[in-house]
């Protein structure tokens, strides 16, 4: 167990180490603005913005830098919005990139246990044949599951089966294979 654990985390440290500084520096500052606080800071800085330039003419005499409609503070939101947006997207790609390697990962480790599952079937069916002791019987099931998973025609099924979905709302019947 302690083996797979550290499997595990050597693969995310891999992928960890092949981030460059420019990426690095992006998911510091993606984690940062993901954080409650930074709507706060938001909030209370336009609220800042927009009471400075209404009150200090006012109190102060003082000529208003952004009056009202806020012009500069439109393109200043516009702006982060449109940084903040670039930011999100490029921790997203990598996440995704990231997500499909263990995908396909995952699916050459299943499709091997699937293998190995289907050999041992197999080898306790020969074991079951050749013992004196054991009524030798016809298992069909047991016949169907010696055999691995064909994963093109896996894929040719499930490609089929999108293609002839219900429509929303209602559900679809349930098959389950293997069983007689």
């Amino acid at each position: 167990m302690s083996q797979e654990v550290e499997s595990v985390a050597s693969i995310r440290a891999r992928a960890e180490q092949r981030l460059d500084k420019h990426q690095r520096m992006m998911e510091v500052l993606t984690a940062a603005l993901g954080r409650p606080r930074t709507v706060y800071a938001t909030l209370s800085m336009a609220v800042g913005w927009i009471a400075f330039n209404v009150a200090a003419p006012k109190l102060f005499g003082w000529r208003c830098m952004d009056p009202p409609p806020f012009f500069w503070l439109q393109g200043m939101v516009a702006l982060s919005a449109l940084l903040m947006t670039t930011l999100v997207l490029i921790t997203a790609n990598r996440q995704t990139r990231n997500a499909e390697e263990r995908s396909h990962l995952d699916l050459q480790v299943n499709l091997l246990a699937e293998h190995k599952v289907a050999k041992l079937i197999a080898l306790v069916e020969e074991l079951r044949r050749d013992l004196p002791m054991v009524r030798d019987r016809i298992d069909r099931e047991a016949n169907a599951m010696q055999e691995a998973v064909d994963p093109y025609a896996m894929l040719e099924a499930l490609e089929r089966v999108s293609e002839s979905e219900p429509p929303a709302g209602r559900e679809p019947p349930v098959t389950i294979v293997g069983k007689t």
